[in-house]
């Protein structure tokens, strides 16, 4: 199944350029000159992403917002095409994830969609739901104690699920099932993310491992119809270490909250470690927070720290690929301890700030003799 883009917008010379590298790229689009014929595609046809000059900022904030309410394209990738740094924010604010800027080049615009197109494809393919039947338990801690059910369909962030009764507000809930064909147990906390009157229920995952997540993804990718892969990982440079984060270099950072994987390859060891994107520079670079939620999430942090560290041969391969976008929450604090921490404070009260006055506020936690020096230079 090919990617689909839908580009909005009158300037036929930026068309005929994305035209151009999205077919370089294999992403189909569909033009509208104006926000209601785009209205009415997004209401009638799904597209992984949307494209908007925000030459007419009505209009662009118009087309974005439809998307965001069309239930086909609520997850849509949106791009916001600007006429220079000063519109940043004014697109972020239109809920765009990506910028580019005018005047587009070909080559400039490629590597952008590099990136575009990798979360693309993840959101896709980490919504898709394949249906089967797995036996589930579920542990309720409070209340009506266990509950043996089936899966209608399953994803890697879910489940739809047939229950015998509603379990209300029962308290936390655990999802115990086994992955057909193999030894994975899955034992996760859930929540119930929506449900109906046929007792029909949609279970998000929360929290899941890092294995089982790696282990779930490997087992849908082998069971669906899908053969599209994900794209490659993508190079970057680290810039700035802490326990809660770093700052990496790019030309084509991800989006403000992106689930991403940082992988770290020296020698014959790989180090990978989950994070979410919290501060977005457009062709400059991105913070990232580490997601330390569960005891294996915080081992590997900690690993891929003292890997670093402890590097003093060949410089590493650092990578990064996203996981998907989480739309609902931004990455919460994780407690008095974030004052302690000069990055992750930075990236929590200074992300408002323009690119270069972050830089600044960067280079100023530096010293010669901090982790974050040290890292630098080992990358």
């Amino acid at each position: 199944m090919s990617l689909h883009a839908l580009v909005v917008g009158s300037d036929e010379k930026i068309v005929r350029v994305l035209r151009r590298v999205l077919s370089d790229l294999e992403i189909g689009i569909d033009t509208c000159q104006d926000s209601g014929a785009a209205v009415h595609k997004l209401s009638r046809q799904r597209y992984e992403a949307v494209i908007v000059d925000c030459a007419d900022e009505h209009m662009a904030s118009q087309v974005l917002r439809s998307a965001r309410s069309a239930p086909c394209n609520k997850r849509a990738v949106a791009v916001a095409v600007i006429d220079g740094q000063t519109a940043v924010r004014s697109a972020f604010a239109l809920g765009a994830h990506f910028v580019l800027y005018k005047p587009i080049s070909t080559e400039r615009a490629k590597s952008s969609f590099r990136a575009v197109r990798a979360l693309m494809k993840r959101e896709r393919r980490r919504n898709t739901r394949l249906a089967v039947q797995i036996p589930v338990v579920l542990t309720v801690d409070k209340g009506s104690g266990q509950q043996k059910t089936v899966t209608t369909d399953l994803s890697e962030g879910g489940m739809a699920i047939q229950l015998s009764r509603r379990p209300g507000n029962a308290g936390a809930m655990r999802a115990h099932f086994t992955l057909p064909g193999t030894d994975c147990l899955i034992d996760c906390a859930v929540e119930v993310a929506w449900g109906n009157a046929g007792r029909q229920a949609g279970i998000r995952f929360v929290d899941l491992a890092p294995e089982s997540h790696r282990r779930l993804k490997a087992w849908l990718n082998s069971h669906s119809p899908e053969t599209e892969k994900d794209d490659p990982p993508v190079a970057c440079k680290l810039t700035d270490l802490s326990l809660g984060g770093c700052y990496l270099e790019m030309t084509s950072p991800f989006p403000v909250k992106t689930r991403v994987v940082l992988s770290m390859r020296v020698a014959e060891a790989e180090v990978q470690v989950e994070g979410v994107v919290r501060v977005m520079h457009p062709e400059v670079g991105m913070g990232v927070l580490f997601r330390q939620k569960t005891t294996q999430q915080r081992e590997q942090v900690e690993k891929f720290i003292q890997a670093l560290m402890s590097n003093r041969g060949d410089p590493p391969e650092l990578l990064v690929e996203p996981e998907g976008l989480d739309t609902e929450n931004v990455e919460p604090r994780n407690g008095d301890g974030d004052a302690d921490d000069p990055l992750v404070e930075l990236f929590h009260t200074k992300a408002d700030l323009s690119t270069d006055a972050f830089l600044i506020e960067l280079r100023r936690q530096r010293g010669p003799n901090s982790d974050a020096a040290r890292a630098s230079a080992s990358s």
